[in-house]
């Protein structure tokens, strides 16, 4: 998705993703990070405040590489999401969650879900979401006519951020992202029968490319050691 500058930062700054509902005017990335960080996941024990007050200088530097990256106003941006109230307290509850991991785990997630379902309800959430915020951010860099030389670490700089507000714990990296990212969205805009216009393919190509130099793409962070262990070598 190519956006115009201006519109997007309002988007990122304020919202992290355009898939929250029409009446609903939190972002995921705090709410999600919140529920995390309480190592609980219980709706009883979060304080988005609190998590957004300890972190504002995550924020601060998130507002400042997305106003560089769209060469837009840091000021309008911060009054944007002061006046809509992003870093206020709020109430989370379930529908929302299940808003932001897209329903995953049933309707029956609407009602008072275990810790472990909302645990999961966080996880694709963030990795939905994050996935999206990568697409868009790719998007509206090229809107700007930033090449990948440039605009890509501007783009990991901002990712890294993100991921660190969505999962303090760390298990969401920036990696991870541009792996979802590239077999869920990419194909869609490079298939040979897309109405992507010929430069703004080679532009998402270049940065697929450069993002995964600068993330040190290669086997999945953790986990798959495990499951599927090297053979023996032979030598003891």
């Amino acid at each position: 998705m190519v956006v115009a500058g201006g519109d997007a930062v309002t988007g990122f700054v304020a919202d992290v993703d355009a898939t929250t509902a029409e009446d609903d005017e939190e972002g995921f990335g705090e709410a999600v990070g919140a529920l995390n960080a309480t190592g609980t996941w219980s709706f009883a024990d979060v304080s988005v405040g609190t998590f957004l007050e300890g972190r504002r200088r995550e924020w601060d530097r998130l507002f400042a590489a997305v106003c560089s990256l769209c060469a837009f106003g840091g000021d309008e941006a911060r009054a944007t999401a002061e006046e809509v109230g992003y870093f206020r307290d709020y109430d989370l509850s379930a529908p929302l969650l299940v808003l932001w991991s897209a329903g995953v785990t049933g309707i029956e997630s609407l009602h008072d879900p275990a810790p472990s379902v909302v645990r999961r309800m966080c996880r694709m959430a963030a990795d939905l979401q994050l996935t999206e915020l990568l697409d868009t951010l790719v998007g509206v860099a090229l809107d700007a006519g930033a090449d990948a030389a440039t605009g890509a670490p501007q783009v990991t700089e901002i990712l890294t951020a993100a991921c660190g507000l969505a999962d303090p714990a760390g298990n969401v990296t920036p990696s991870h992202v541009h792996r979802m990212w590239r077999v869920a969205r990419l194909p869609s805009t490079l298939r040979p029968d897309s109405p992507t216009p010929d430069p703004v393919r080679a532009g998402f190509r270049s940065y697929d490319g450069t993002l995964e130099e600068l993330l040190g793409g290669g086997p999945p962070e953790r986990g798959y050691s495990a499951l599927f262990p090297p053979p023996p070598c032979g030598c003891c």
